[in-house]
């Protein structure tokens, strides 16, 4: 690719903008078609089921790091200047941020990318947590909520550099980042012959990998290439861009562009896209005031953790764990075990132990239509 050309042609404002559509759309897609979904997988992994979901989250996970790391260790990136690794982190934010976001999740019925891509197929319930979400993202970066993350933020925090680099820690080094990666894709082939994931499960879900990896490599070649902008080092997230493209909608013409901005419109066009050619284009509303609460409860704990955190279900759990940074693997942990035990104390209480929806996981009155095979 000819970078230098397009900054030429496009400017370097232009062309990174422009890059983040390209890969948010190839990820709306490939998201769509595999229904590759954190909240599904833990589901899954806590039901103790078989339903191929734990399988494609563990495609994108693995093809994720194992792309992220070849490509270091061949010497076309370097991560070390990167955010999630280079600056001061929080590792209360990271605990607590992570518990709040997955708690959200199993209340909101998806995690941030996956309530986008819904919305692109026309569910409203999707649109309004995605919007409170933004909302809420945006409070806790700038707004009202701001002083109260900072405040929890600075409760644990750890230095940047090798502090922050698992791989560091560890003495395993990028090679053994490979080889840990080389192992869950193994893992996920088998399971995924033995479930009898769809093609479009496992295709999809390795193309939303790929992406995340894609996304590493072409900010640092684009941060190499830039003159006049600074190009920050980055991959996929949706807290922050989420926040900057509702920002962006309310504020005056003229706002500068970036990656983050073209990210988010490229998700939705790319979803879109795909439900429009499997025909899955269909409205769909709240069933009640009571599920009406607990969408928008889920999604103010996604947007307020999610930034504490650093980093959403993709953002930590997929392009931090990539690079292997501490933060996000402990954001990444307490996901998971707050989405299981909420899933356990909200949806597997008492009340529901006798409905479709314990004894079925695929059962979900309110996203029914996202689970359908095509």
């Amino acid at each position: 690719m000819n970078i230098e050309g397009l900054f030429a042609q496009w400017g370097e404002m232009g062309s990174v903008t422009a890059l983040g559509a390209a890969i948010g759309l190839l990820f709306g897609f490939f998201a769509h078609r595999s229904r590759f979904c954190l909240r599904s997988a833990v589901i899954e992994f806590a039901r103790h089921t078989r339903e191929g979901k734990l399988t494609v989250w563990l495609f994108t996970f693995s093809t994720a790091v194992l792309l992220t790391q070849l490509f270091v260790v061949l010497g076309w990136l370097d991560v070390s200047g990167a955010r999630q690794l280079s600056a001061r982190g929080s590792l209360s934010g990271a605990a607590i941020g992570g518990a709040m976001f997955g708690t959200g999740m199993i209340l909101a019925r998806g995690c941030s990318s996956r309530l986008m891509v819904l919305a692109a197929q026309g569910n409203l319930r999707a649109l309004l947590s995605g919007l409170v979400f933004a909302v809420t993202a945006q409070a806790a970066l700038t707004g009202v909520l701001s002083p109260v993350r900072l405040a929890m933020a600075s409760w644990w925090t750890v230095e940047g550099g090798a502090s922050r680099d698992i791989l560091a820690l560890t003495g395993i080094g990028h090679t053994g980042g490979i080889v840990f990666a080389a192992i869950w894709l193994a893992a996920a082939l088998v399971w995924a012959r033995r479930q009898h994931v769809r093609f479009w499960g496992w295709f999809g879900a390795i193309g939303v990998g790929v992406m995340v990896a894609l996304a590493w490599l072409m900010t640092y070649l684009f941060s190499r290439a830039a003159f006049d902008l600074v190009v920050p080092i980055q991959s996929l997230s949706f807290t922050g861009p989420a926040a900057d493209t509702l920002m962006l909608v309310l504020s005056p013409p003229g706002q500068a562009l970036k990656f983050d901005l073209g990210l988010v419109p490229g998700v939705f066009l790319g979803a879109f896209i795909s439900a429009a050619l499997w025909r899955e284009l269909k409205l769909e509303g709240f069933q009640g005031g009571q599920a009406m609460r607990r969408y928008i409860a889920g999604a103010f704990l996604m947007g307020f953790g999610g930034m504490l955190a650093g980093g959403c279900a993709v953002g930590a759990g997929i392009s931090g764990a990539a690079v292997f940074t501490l933060t996000s693997w402990v954001t990444l942990s307490t996901i998971w075990g707050a989405a299981m035990l909420t899933d356990r104390l909200v949806d597997r209480g008492d009340e529901v132990v006798h409905s479709p929806a314990a004894i079925d996981p695929k059962f979900d009155p309110e996203l029914s239509a996202s689970y359908a095979r095509p």
